[in-house]
């Protein structure tokens, strides 16, 4: 596995070498800090008078998890969250015609067994192509605040084409949308909700932990294995991720192989043109589609 650093390549050659196993890291770019910046606001905004890289040793879990239900919708949704997206796009020389991206999350990890379900889920080692992902989907992460080694993600490379035994055979994305998704917050103790895991023992190294600056991002493939590392900083991780596809690879139906990945249904339907926000092409969708998306179709108002 390769680690780029500021690499000066197209982005057609960077999504080759992601669809490969590399990973691209990018030094802060305007639009990436102007993300941060709003998102930290809000952060502030929603905990105070508390401060945030502390409010786990006062503030009961579930007021947390209250709070973080209220935030990050209103981060994920935010019409200046998209434009930072659309700035980022442009700073990374992507081709905004054929550049779809989902709406940008904002993701948290706790100190401990402090709040580490549900709103705030920390994640096994896993593909975000066993969750209906398609493999050309391209993962951008980013911290909000500093740091560490300690409190960050993993990858595991010796897995990049080495199948795990997993159970995304049993998820749809869909039926996820219909069932489990608008529901997270209420998980504080334990989250009993069905995802995919691996059915056999990880060996997590070796590993890497890629440790940007705030505004700093890295992208890699959804077929890249990767974990959140057990926060032992003592402090609170605050991070943003978001995924993109290119309309060249969604219709060419390029991108990472499939080593072990089950799932049904598909995340297609959820990104947006950078131009204009407008969802991918029917003819698009379409081969992607399986006939789940109208079983477990979800109800406008529920939305």
């Amino acid at each position: 596995m390769n680690v780029f650093t500021d690499a000066k390549v197209s982005d057609a050659a960077r999504r080759r070498g992601l669809y490969d196993g590399s990973i691209y890291t990018y030094s802060p770019s305007p639009s990436a800090l102007a993300l941060c910046q709003f998102a930290r606001t809000l952060i502030e905004e929603a905990f105070r008078p508390l401060d945030p890289m502390r409010l786990h040793e006062t503030m009961p879990a579930t007021e947390c998890a209250r709070i973080l239900g209220e935030l990050k919708p209103k981060f994920i949704h935010h019409p200046h969250s998209k434009e930072c997206i659309q700035g980022m796009l442009s700073e990374l020389e992507c081709d905004p015609e054929k550049t779809y991206f989902d709406v940008p999350r904002m993701r948290t990890a706790y100190p401990g067994d402090y709040l580490n379900s549900g709103i705030a889920y920390a994640f096994h080692p896993h593909r975000d192509t066993w969750y209906s992902a398609p493999f050309c989907q391209i993962n951008w992460w980013m911290p909000i605040l500093d740091v560490s080694p300690d409190n960050c993600m993993a990858f595991h490379p010796g897995y990049w084409d080495r199948p795990v035994k997993n159970s995304s055979a049993g998820y749809n994305y869909h039926r996820w949308n219909q069932e489990s998704r608008f529901n997270a917050a209420q998980f504080v103790k334990g989250d009993t909700r069905v995802q995919p895991k691996p059915e056999e023992a990880i060996e997590l190294d070796p590993q890497i932990r890629v440790i940007s600056n705030v505004g700093g991002v890295f992208l890699f493939s959804a077929a890249q294995l990767h974990s959140t590392v057990p926060n032992t900083s003592g402090r609170p991780r605050y991070s943003i991720d978001f995924r993109t596809v290119h309309l060249d690879d969604v219709l060419g139906r390029n991108g990472a192989h499939n080593v072990d990945s089950a799932c049904t249904g598909t995340t297609m339907a959820d990104y947006l043109r950078a131009t204009d926000f407008a969802h991918l092409p029917a003819d698009a969708l379409a081969l992607y589609q399986d006939g789940s998306e109208v079983e477990y179709a979800v109800p406008a108002a529920a939305r």
